[in-house]
């Protein structure tokens, strides 16, 4: 695939689980891990974040998402574009590391 044929897209997860309880807990947990291992990072709190390459990589790990959705909570997916991304103004605090040292034009694909 050329470098112009990509379409670097973002998926931004947004959940606001409750955590009242000691199992509630662990499921928020687990979700956070989920997100984790599958190669999002986190923005800020609950927000995470990954790249996708295209329109079927996005379909994939939404699929994946739906496929480990806790029961009870709120959680949200926006898709965007990495430009649109890339354009996010930061009003307060500091971009974090991934954020520092990644982006589309240095995405390895193996």
């Amino acid at each position: 695939m050329s470098e112009e044929t990509r379409r670097y897209m973002r998926l931004l997860v947004f959940f606001d689980l409750p955590v009242t309880t000691r199992e509630k807990r662990r499921i928020y947990t687990i979700f956070r891990r989920f997100l984790i291992q599958d190669g999002y990072d986190m923005i800020q709190w609950s927000v995470y974040g990954r790249m996708v390459n295209g329109m079927d990589d996005a379909e994939k790990h939404l699929k994946r998402l739906a496929d480990n959705l806790p029961k009870e909570g709120s959680i949200r997916c926006l898709q965007v574009s990495e430009k649109q991304f890339a354009n996010m103004r930061l009003l307060v605090g500091t971009k974090n590391f991934q954020e520092n040292k990644v982006n589309a034009d240095q995405m390895l694909l193996f």
